[in-house]
């Protein structure tokens, strides 16, 4: 198994790792897409589920058909569930995509709702799983 993205970019989705390089490799391919970003985002249901963070080539590109040419190509739980469309993408000196500066908002709300970051859910507690696994 081999990681192709950053440890803490990685969207966990009900317990699945979806590399957001995976997600904007595909988006790409879209005749009406410039570039393309994915973060993961708090949500409810599944943990985190997929932001994709847009710039348009074609300006009458919807989300609908995004969302749609995404699930072409990607397994059902890797399609992004959020499109957000911008003029640009916020980018480091060296020109890499600021992946945190693309969660926008979501920082603060997910505090609020599950009480921490994702950095320090994602820490597994060895000690209460030893203690709660039947012996």
């Amino acid at each position: 198994m081999f990681i192709v993205d950053r440890r803490k970019d990685i969207v966990i989705v009900s317990g699945f790792n979806v590399y957001p390089n995976e997600i904007e490799d595909v988006a790409v391919t879209h005749p009406g897409v410039r570039e393309a970003g994915a973060v993961g985002v708090p949500d409810a249901k599944s943990g985190e589920a997929v932001k994709l963070v847009v710039v348009r080539k074609d300006p009458t590109l919807t989300e609908a058909q995004l969302i749609d040419h995404c699930r072409q190509y990607l397994t059902a739980y890797k399609v992004p569930r959020h499109v957000e469309f911008r003029d640009d993408l916020p980018r480091t000196a060296v020109g890499k995509i600021l992946r945190r500066e693309l969660r926008g908002g979501h920082r603060e709300s997910e505090e609020q709702t599950f009480g921490r970051s994702p950095e320090s859910s994602r820490k597994i507690d060895h000690q209460a799983v030893r203690e709660s696994s039947p012996r």
